[in-house]
């Protein structure tokens, strides 16, 4: 049996050194906001053949330092970027003309993003994640306990914060997908963290008279093989897509940081909260 609730303040040591850590530089730098968000321009070349992506990525950077790539259909390039003005699209494009014998006709788009469709979005990522999280509540409520609710809730939180703060320590810029990912990440998370709760709500019934602690580390140890198991054949999938399809790295980024962290905060976070709670009221109960 794993003695994963001795352990406690371990756990959330290392996670809350992370957190702070990530509000330290979200206070300082704040979040790398993408085109999405901040607005700018969005440019589409066609090579009319498979290419290097390093290689366009090295006539990019000279006209643009803040700049995201993406290969389209192996022929095709796409430029994200919020301070590349009409000159350095003129200029990089005849760069890339040059380089690869193309023509006038090569240059698919080239299209202005205002930044109040960042804002819309933020406004309604919040009230999707604050429905989310309210239906989730209700859901592991009534299906479980009122205290199972809350300590699945502090692990979605204890999750979108390990994203957060990952992104904003490494800088990674932020896009509309990242929103899609979180989203991801809320569902992924909570579906395995019930899987212990039920577990642990089985074994209460079993083990009527073993203390919180013990049952706790029982489910734990039970059901974590399938955890491990669950989030690598997932990690699996999402590395592939990574590697495969890099038109969608934005969102597979955030999506392989939160299955990591929803696998953590299930075992590590959400069960040893709940143990935290059901003492608290059982000491109230015999005083």
């Amino acid at each position: 049996m794993l003695k994963i609730i001795q352990k406690t303040k371990i756990w959330f040591s290392i996670s809350l050194i992370i957190i702070i850590i990530g509000l330290g530089f979200f206070a300082k730098n704040g979040l790398n906001y993408g085109i999405d968000f901040k607005g700018g321009t969005v440019v589409k070349i066609n090579i009319g053949k498979d290419f290097k992506k390093q290689e366009l990525d090295s006539i990019v950077k000279k006209y643009t330092s803040d700049y995201v790539t993406n290969k389209v259909e192996k022929t095709q390039l796409e430029i994200k970027s919020n301070s590349l003005t009409d000159d350095g699209i003129s200029n990089l494009f005849k760069d890339v003309k040059n380089k690869y014998k193309l023509k006038d006709k090569d240059l698919l788009s080239q299209e202005r993003i205002g930044p109040s469709i960042g804002n819309e979005l933020k406004r309604k990522a919040l009230v999707a994640m604050a429905v989310a999280i309210i239906a989730m509540l209700i859901y592991v409520g009534i299906r479980f306990e009122f205290k199972f609710g809350v300590s699945a809730i502090v692990a979605l939180a204890h999750d979108v914060l390990i994203t957060l703060a990952v992104y904003v320590i490494f800088k990674i810029p932020v896009s509309s997908n990242f929103i899609a990912a979180i989203l991801t990440i809320v569902g992924y998370s909570i579906n395995d963290t019930i899987v212990i709760f039920d577990r642990i709500r089985e074994n209460q019934k079993k083990m009527r008279r073993e203390d919180i602690t013990k049952i706790a580390n029982v489910s734990i140890t039970e059901t974590i093989s399938r955890s491990i198991n669950t989030v690598l054949t997932t990690l699996f999938t999402i590395v592939a897509v990574y590697y495969f399809v890099p038109s969608v790295r934005d969102f597979t980024i955030p999506l392989m940081i939160g299955v990591l962290s929803g696998c953590y905060s299930s075992i590590f976070i959400a069960s040893p909260f709940w143990v935290i709670l059901k003492k608290k009221k059982n000491k109230k109960a015999t005083a």
